[in-house]
């Protein structure tokens, strides 16, 4: 059961399992494959304390703690079933959830934030497109940087068109095709690396951002100016404070959506991209390591005062239910009054790894990020198996302070080398890449999970693409834990993984 909608309150309704809730009420890379019962992302939805988690900036298997915290809720729902309906019960905890979130993420004092739930960044991308193509007497532009380091459906949410065969309700789509009733909306996009992968200079992509906002704006075009804080392989672009100027040179006609749906950010930076009336999209299924599936659009009073009140948008009829909208906004008043139980159920286990993070000192936080920084820029920097991929230094000057946490890498992209005759080395093609991924996780007796492979252009003509190692708040956890192995644990099987990829390429590739 995906949906279920209002029942009169006293006929009792039956929750299915946990597992089975936690595969539904997203498009179709949520479904199990019937071969392998994993996702797209390779991830069952039962707990699985062996694997070795280092692939957060893709997906994570449910913890243990992730999925208790989700099956307590599903008890409390059944049990309520009793006494009200369904749709009453997701109302309700979904509303528990946004105060939770915003007491955890330190936002709850500033005034006018409201947040709006969806299945995936995907889904909130469609949302910040439709909202911001509101305006019916001008055409809106999205300009955003790196499209092939946002989740691949990004460009076609923002165009207003689907990005699979099955919405997040259930329905079933065309893959690629215009949403009735969709907004239109023009997409740019600029590039965040070289065609050899190298990074783009930071004032290189400003400059060509600021050259195309001036552009639209003196064509008589809204803007939706896309910042990414951090793309798939680490970077931050464009600038914050390019963002920040154009935003205040072009008040009433530029809006900015930040695109941290890896959740790699510390409260003082989500709180000064609110302040500074950004919306903000997250997630907790990346640096959080909940299940994949559960997004929330963050929205600052500057944009709530404009959206609340404008016609229900009829194109996100089949991707949202009237509860994942503040419960006094009229806007929403034309969805659907459904309950997604499996979104809930992700966010409730998000949460539970987002509380257990914020029980450690931001000081030891730091001190194992940069610990385990430190032992995987080594290891790649100093093993021929190895070259790691350049990525620009995290910078939010002048918005946030750099004593964060959020200050330090967290995603370690690198491309495997094969050894040649004579001693030489090459990169591993992007096909052999992205078998050498596949066979990471499919071995039954070591099991590890690295960020799904991100294509990065062409190395001597070869197509390349990065895997990537990362760091969470699980593992943050897990190193300051008593039953845990300790940050020492942790870089030693880090290091272990790197081990077994060094040897599978040059068994498989050599």
């Amino acid at each position: 059961m995906r949906l279920a909608s209002k029942a009169p309150t006293n006929v009792q309704y039956v929750v299915p399992p946990t597992r089975q809730l936690l595969t539904q009420g997203g498009d179709a890379r949520i479904q199990l494959d019937p071969a392998n019962g994993t996702n797209k992302y390779g991830c069952r939805p039962l707990p699985d304390d062996a694997l070795i988690q280092l692939g957060s900036s893709t997906a994570s298997v449910i913890s243990s703690r992730g999925f208790t915290a989700a099956e307590a809720l599903r008890q409390q729902l059944e049990s309520d079933a009793e006494t009200e309906s369904l749709i009453a019960s997701y109302s309700r905890e979904l509303d528990r959830i946004r105060r939770e979130l915003q007491q955890l993420c330190r936002i709850k004092n500033i005034p006018g934030v409201e947040i709006v739930f969806a299945a995936s960044g995907t889904d909130l991308h469609l949302i910040a497109g439709q909202l911001g193509a509101s305006n019916q007497t001008a055409t809106t532009r999205v300009i955003m940087v790196g499209a092939e380091e946002t989740g691949s459906g990004v460009p076609s949410a923002l165009a207003g068109c689907h990005f699979s065969n099955q919405t997040a309700l259930g329905e079933s789509a065309v893959d690629g095709q215009p949403i009735p009733n969709s907004r239109t909306t023009n997409i740019s996009n600029i590039a965040i690396r070289h065609d050899d992968g190298s990074p783009r200079s930071i004032r290189e992509i400003d400059t060509e951002v600021e050259n195309l906002v001036k552009w639209s704006v003196a064509a008589g075009q809204r803007v939706l100016l896309i910042m990414v804080d951090v793309s798939k392989t680490g970077i931050i672009a464009p600038s914050p404070a390019c963002v920040a100027a154009l935003h205040r040179m072009f008040a009433h006609t530029v809006e900015v959506l930040v695109d941290a749906c890896q959740f790699r950010i510390a409260p003082p930076t989500l709180q000064a991209y609110l302040q500074h009336g950004f919306m903000v999209a997250i997630t907790g299924s990346k640096f959080l390591t909940g299940p994949s599936f559960s997004g929330a659009l963050l929205l600052p009073a500057q944009i709530t005062q404009r959206i609340r009140r404008l016609p229900s948008p009829m194109v996100l009829r089949d991707y949202c239910s009237r509860a994942e909208w503040p419960n006094d906004w009229p806007v929403a008043d034309g969805l659907r009054n459904v309950a997604n139980i499996g979104l809930l159920l992700r966010w409730e286990a998000a949460l539970a790894e987002l509380k257990a993070f914020h029980q450690i000192p931001e000081s030891d936080v730091s001190d194992f990020l940069y610990a385990f920084a430190d032992a995987v820029y080594t290891r790649l920097e100093n093993d021929a198996a190895f070259e790691p991929l350049p990525i620009n230094k995290l910078d939010r000057s002048p918005l946030v302070d750099t004593s964060s946490w959020d200050a330090i890498t967290t995603i370690f992209p690198f491309i495997p080398y094969r050894t040649t005759g004579l001693g030489g080395r090459a990169p591993l093609h992007r096909k052999q890449t992205e078998r050498l991924y596949q066979m990471l996780y499919s071995e039954p007796d070591a099991q590890h999970r690295l960020g799904q492979p991100v294509a990065c252009g062409e190395h001597d003509s070869i197509p390349i693409s990065a895997l990537r190692i990362c760091a969470s708040t699980r593992l943050v956890v897990e190193a300051f834990s008593e039953n845990g192995v300790g940050a020492e644990g942790i870089i030693n099987r880090t290091q272990a993984a790197l081990d077994r990829i060094s040897l599978l390429t040059q068994l498989q590739f050599d």
